[in-house]
């Protein structure tokens, strides 16, 4: 069997880098010859993690595109992540989808909010259907949480799985790091635009929480180079050094506002974190409440009354540390990890391709 993947990024963006390639041993194994074709190339998500936004280019991308799908001609199956042809109507992308080879959508945030919620009228005019229109034409959307498997319900897509974002839990493990200073570590991390809305609001109510109980903030990917200020250690990212950055975390944090954008977001820094055995503290958004079982394997706070009682309570219980980090690695064995979703996606996906042979 063969398989295009139609990614929005290379392995540099996560979303690509989680919901699509991270299955390729497991679709190997399952019998699949697997080609990765990105939309965007690294060039273009490092100069987005710079805040720059190069639409000049959008035309060669599109061109390539086009390319790589009349290449998927050949495949018994494509899986597409969100959409071929971003920023480009429907009726336009239906022309570049080959005809008669089944395909797979997948998603792990809300992009249709992207178009729907748009701030021009055309923009909502033209593209505020148009993912789904795509969940509507896959043999199989996959969705990574309640929130996203709704909308492909109300597009009229055939058939959806949920299929939670996660982790390889034999390379996530716990590790207990005793830093120099002898200060716990309360740890984020994600990208410069996600701490900038999210974090950054929250900067002063961190910062006293720092400084009352002699603590620091551990800070990955917040910043593209590595500096300090004040309580907040920020470390760069990497693809190879993320998950000893997470073990050097005491207690991890996801904060969010409750909008419909965040509702689709799919909770992987929960997921990075529990795999590490920390306890966690998040706001009671989307997918979060499934992840964070309060009082098991961490806390949801809304309120900064809230977000100061859970890490008050966590920072100075170093039992219940313990005891929620080791529940919250249980769950994400059983339930967040490559080993239990890796065969179970290459088997949707492997029945999509018979039946498209048949």
């Amino acid at each position: 069997m063969k398989l295009t993947i139609l990614s929005r990024y290379t392995r540099l963006g996560a979303s690509s880098r989680l919901r699509t390639m991270q299955y390729l041993p497991a679709l190997r194994k399952a019998g699949f010859e697997v080609e990765v074709a990105s939309f965007f190339d690294e060039a273009y998500l490092e100069s987005l993690y710079d805040g720059l936004r190069d639409k000049r280019r959008l035309p060669h991308f599109t061109v390539n595109r086009l390319a790589q799908c009349r290449r998927a001609r050949r495949s018994d199956v494509i899986w597409v992540e969100k959409e071929a042809l971003p920023w480009f109507p429907w009726v336009l992308e239906r022309f570049a989808i080959p005809r008669g080879v089944p395909m797979v959508s997948d998603y792990d945030d809300a992009v249709f909010h992207r178009y729907d919620q748009h701030r021009k009228a055309c923009v909502r005019s033209l593209l505020g259907r148009k993912i789904d229109q795509v969940m509507a034409h896959s043999s199989l959307v996959t969705a990574g949480n309640m929130y996203l498997a709704d909308r492909a319900r109300l597009a009229g897509a055939p058939k959806i799985e949920i299929v939670p974002t996660v982790v390889d839990a034999e390379a996530y493990q716990p590790r207990s790091i005793c830093h120099t200073d002898g200060k716990l570590r309360i740890g984020w991390i994600g990208t410069p635009q996600t701490w900038q809305k999210y974090g950054q609001p929250r900067m002063a109510f961190f910062e006293e929480l720092a400084n009352k109980h002699n603590i620091r903030f551990h800070l990955v990917g917040a910043r593209l180079a590595a500096a300090s200020e004040r309580p907040f250690d920020y470390i760069p990212w990497s693809e190879e050094s993320e998950i000893e950055a997470i073990q050097g975390m005491d207690i991890g944090i996801m904060p969010l506002m409750d909008s419909p954008w965040e509702r689709g977001k799919n909770g992987y820094k929960l997921v990075q974190y529990m795999a590490c055995g920390l306890p966690v503290v998040a706001s009671p958004v989307g997918v979060n409440t499934e992840i964070v079982q309060a009082g098991i394997n961490g806390f949801l706070a809304s309120s900064e009354t809230e977000w100061s009682e859970a890490l008050e309570t966590l920072i100075t219980n170093a039992k219940l540390r313990r005891t929620m980090g080791r529940a919250g690695r249980k769950r994400i064995i059983e339930t967040y990890s490559i080993q239990v979703q890796g065969p179970r996606v290459a088997k949707m996906l492997a029945d999509v391709a018979k039946q498209g042979m048949s």
